[in-house]
Formats: C-alpha cells, sequence, structure tokens
C-alpha cells in the first residue's frame, strides 16, 4: 500500500504546475529538425507531461556516456547525509555533475535520469528529489526520466540512488 501511495505522490509531483516560468516547455512536433546532437521533446502522439521529464531523447551525434548509479558518498567514500534526503540528493546530483566533467561534458548534456528511491523514503518528500535536480538540469527540456521505489538499497543508510546517460562531443 506504501508503494501505491509513494507511485501516486511521484505522479502528481511530476505532473504539477513547472515551479517557474522558465520551466515552460516548447511543443515540439518534427524532432528531425533538431540540428543539436541530442534532441529532447515530447511527440504529439503520445501523452505529454505537465512537468518535470520529458518522453523522448533523440541522440544524433556525439559519444554516449553512461554513469552508474550514484549514491550519497563523498570523493573519500564517507556517507552524505545519514537521514537527510535532501543532503544525499545534492551529493548524488555533484557526483553525477562530476562523472559528466570527467567525460567531458557538463549537466546540461544528461540526457536520462534513473531514480531508485528506497520505500523507507516518506513520499512527501519526492519534491526535495526535484528541487535539487533543477538546479542541475534544464527545466525547459529535462532529460527523460523514471523514478522506481525499491524496497531498499545496497546499504540501508542509502536512501537514493540515481543513474544517468549523458551524450557529449566526441
Amino acid at each position: 500500500m506504501r508503494s501505491a501511495l509513494f507511485c501516486a505522490m511521484f505522479i502528481a509531483l511530476a505532473c504539477s504546475q513547472p515551479a517557474s516560468p522558465q520551466a515552460k516547455r516548447p511543443s515540439t512536433k518534427d524532432s528531425t529538425t533538431s540540428k543539436a546532437p541530442v534532441h529532447i521533446f515530447n511527440p504529439d502522439n503520445i501523452a505529454k507531461p505537465v512537468a518535470g521529464y520529458s518522453q523522448v531523447a533523440e541522440v544524433g551525434g556525439g559519444k554516449i556516456v553512461y554513469i552508474a548509479g550514484q549514491v550519497a558518498l563523498d570523493k573519500s567514500g564517507n556517507l552524505v547525509g545519514k537521514d537527510d534526503l535532501r543532503a544525499q540528493t545534492q551529493q548524488i546530483f555533484e557526483n553525477i555533475k562530476g562523472a559528466v566533467e570527467a567525460a567531458g561534458g557538463d549537466f546540461s548534456n544528461v540526457i536520462k535520469l534513473n531514480y531508485y528511491c528506497a520505500e523507507s523514503v516518506d513520499p512527501s518528500q519526492i519534491a526535495v528529489i526535484r528541487e535539487v535536480r533543477d538546479k542541475y538540469v534544464n527545466t525547459v527540456a529535462p532529460p527523460v526520466s523514471t523514478l522506481v521505489v525499491v524496497k531498499r538499497l545496497v546499504r540501508p543508510e542509502w536512501l537514493l540512488e540515481v543513474e544517468a546517460v549523458a551524450v557529449v562531443k566526441k
């Protein structure tokens, strides 16, 4: 039952209005008109999310970079933010940022995010993940994403794990 509530809370969050005016999404009808190496959009033939993520990321060039699931460990391997979802999410996004930069890009190159959230996280806290994420991503055309609630992560003190896919210049 808790998982169903969690999913309902996430769907409500993803479908809520953008937090800021710059988060409005341009409509896209034809994905072939983009000259960029990546085209992130919502096609007209499937349901469009109101805010929070995009449905399609089309790669036309560049180097694809897969980033393993990141957890709230600092450079020394120490946990950041025990029992603090905001602190853990911040560290996770810093880790993803560092990984993308090491591959020759920046956070604007991230096209896909997969979230694995421990069932122990109160569903009302999902908004915290989005608040932190919005400091890093292009909110006009946010990465495609998926959030999955899991019983727990490998270590019980981890509240969230996020993996990413980026496309950087060759």
